[in-house]
């Protein structure tokens, strides 16, 4: 059979699974938009490339599915690299598809050339830019298959457009199925897997105050199950980076919170005390450590991850295992058990660690008030208490509360939502973690919504954030998705105010907003439902209601430009030092 490279990508995509992509279309990727239109695939039009990678992220993020997002070349790929280098950081599988200038054109500097290769390189876990037609049948199959294998990432695929306009001839389209990329090389080797398991173990029916640490790594259907199996069997406080919250649920009575810079005392203190931690899909990023030197002091450390990189870069662990975690678990399960009957002290150990556990959550009892101690200001809200509140506001609109799905930005709305909102199931909560990128949660909202049609998402924002892909109000109002925007006003830069506040002398520098645009008016505008939630006291009975399905609403919050999120834990202090 013949076929054009336009042709090749798109059957491919449908080969794969792909029912959606969003982008936005330019001259050097026309030829694949020309077919596009003839495929079974849905596209979404973006307003600007850098929300394509977003709403793909969201697809992706919610489903931990591979999502594939489009862009031409130029500026159009390089409005993309943001949320590509974001996926890379959050471990998020992406496929980006980039259109290229003519082959022959390339090093010319022609109209809308840049090398998207060689830019996207550093920040994707795959780059390749195909010179021909016949290379796609590899390429396409290939960018899936390293998309999810081990540590998820984004692959990038760049085509000139010529290779998109030419034809190859081939027998049979490739299994897709069929393509594994594996190696044993960044896995603990299997003579020593067995000797490392029996140390953890042995360590786990020792330890008095064990922790543990679970990140992105735990936040997946299969890891949350193995790791409710093993806290069934060995009760011990839970605590989590941004990106691990849900993998436990926050109802379970061990989840301490997550840790770090703007984690719960009960977390950091938990850390701080710990005579063993068990770090499960984390990296020990600095947000999570504060200062290394004084991160964990009198714990053994136990680390288990599927990248191998990760393994001692930033703390230096007692035990590694490299493997994920759902097939570590289960290991310990078992093997925790059996060591019980055979340490004299096991037993004794044990009520220990009960009490451990108490001591933790009744430090979180006591530091979790949803109050800021801030006398109360007309027309403003409490954010810590609007964020909580969400879910129950949603069961009283007849939606029940734990089937949202939440996206924030960043900033403070993030913190307070990391802090206080009850997180019960893996992949509900999706948010840029180590990238920390503005603009991140409507267009991650609209993905999250269009990869889960019969789910209410809820994006929390700032009124800094929300400026930043603010456009994509049009696509979602496009779409018509059940997705409520909730954006936090105060006036400010929030968390950049905070620091100023605490860190610069209170010299508020390009913090402070001089125009403040009427938000609910501007989300009027672009054709969706508004309300500023001091006005309309039952906001929530149509943001929520059951029969508003495929709705999206929008809501203004008002707060106080001196509210902060704490705890806060200044450069160089260790978490416990943390401003309360």
């Amino acid at each position: 059979m013949r076929k054009t490279g336009a042709e090749i990508i798109v059957k491919l995509l449908e080969m794969e699974g792909i029912t959606t992509v969003a982008g936005i279309p330019g001259g050097s990727i026309l030829p694949l938009y020309d077919e596009l239109n003839r495929s079974s695939i849905r596209h979404i039009l973006v307003r600007q490339e850098q929300a394509g990678g977003f709403i793909a992220q969201g697809m992706a993020r919610s489903t931990g599915k591979p999502a594939v997002c489009l862009a031409t070349s130029g500026p159009g790929a390089m409005n993309l690299l943001t949320a590509v280098a974001d996926a890379r950081s959050d471990s998020v599988p992406i496929i980006a598809i980039t259109g290229q200038v003519n082959t022959s054109l390339i090093g010319t500097d022609a109209f809308q050339e840049a090398d998207t290769f060689g830019l996207s390189f550093p920040i994707t876990k795959h780059s390749v830019m195909v010179k021909s037609p016949e290379e796609l049948l590899h390429a396409i199959p290939e960018a899936f298959a390293i998309a999810v294998n081990g540590r998820p990432g984004p692959v990038l695929i760049d085509v000139p457009r010529d290779v998109q306009c030419a034809s190859c001839e081939f027998d049979e389209w490739p299994d897709v199925n069929a393509v594994r990329i594996h190696d044993i090389r960044f896995h603990t080797p299997a003579s020593e897997y067995a000797a490392r398991m029996e140390k953890i173990t042995e360590a786990l029916v020792v330890s008095r105050k064990p922790v543990l640490y679970c990140g992105g790594g735990c936040n997946t259907a299969a890891a949350s199950e193995e790791l409710k199996k093993f806290l069934k069997s060995y009760r011990l406080p839970v605590v989590t980076s941004l990106m691990g919250l849900g993998c436990i649920p926050e109802s379970s009575g061990m989840s301490a919170g997550m840790v770090g810079m703007h984690g719960s005392y009960a977390a950091n203190v938990a850390m701080h005390e710990a005579d063993l931690v068990i770090a499960a899909g984390v990296r020990f990023d600095d947000r999570a450590t504060g200062a290394v030197s004084k991160f964990c002091p009198n714990a053994k450390i136990v680390h288990i991850d599927v990248d191998a990189a990760e393994v001692n870069k930033i703390v230096n662990a007692d035990i590694s295992v490299v493997a994920d975690v759902e097939s570590v678990f289960p290991i310990l399960v078992q093997l925790a058990a059996e060591k019980q009957e055979k340490f004299a002290s096991a037993w004794q150990n044990a009520e220990a660690r009960a009490v451990w556990l108490e001591k933790i959550m009744n430090i979180k009892k006591d530091n979790s008030s949803l109050e800021s101690g801030r006398p109360k200001n007309a027309g403003n809200s409490n954010p810590r208490a609007f964020i909580a509140s969400v879910p129950e506001l949603a069961g009283k609109a007849g939606l029940p509360g734990g089937s949202l799905i939440v996206t924030t930005d960043v900033g403070q709305h993030q913190m307070w939502a990391a802090q206080y909102y009850p997180v019960e199931k893996p992949r509900t909560f999706l948010t840029s973690g180590s990238l920390g990128t503005m603009g991140f949660g409507l267009p991650a909202a609209v993905g999250a919504a269009l990869a889960n049609p019969d789910r209410q998402i809820v994006c929390f924002s700032g009124d800094g954030s929300i400026l930043m892909n603010i456009q994509e109000l049009a696509t979602l109002a496009e779409q018509n998705l059940a997705v409520t925007v909730i954006v936090f006003e105060n006036g400010t830069l929030g968390m950049v105010y905070q620091q100023q506040k605490y860190l610069f002398n209170k010299n508020y520098s390009a913090s402070t907003f001089a125009a403040r645009p009427d938000l609910v008016a501007i989300a009027r505008g672009f054709g969706i439902e508004a309300a500023d939630a001091a006005d309309d006291d039952a906001w929530y009975e149509k943001a929520f209601a059951p029969d508003r399905k495929r709705k999206p609403f929008f809501v203004r919050v008002k707060i106080d430009n001196e509210e902060d999120v704490l705890p806060f834990v200044p450069g160089g202090k260790a978490n416990v030092d943390a401003i309360k």
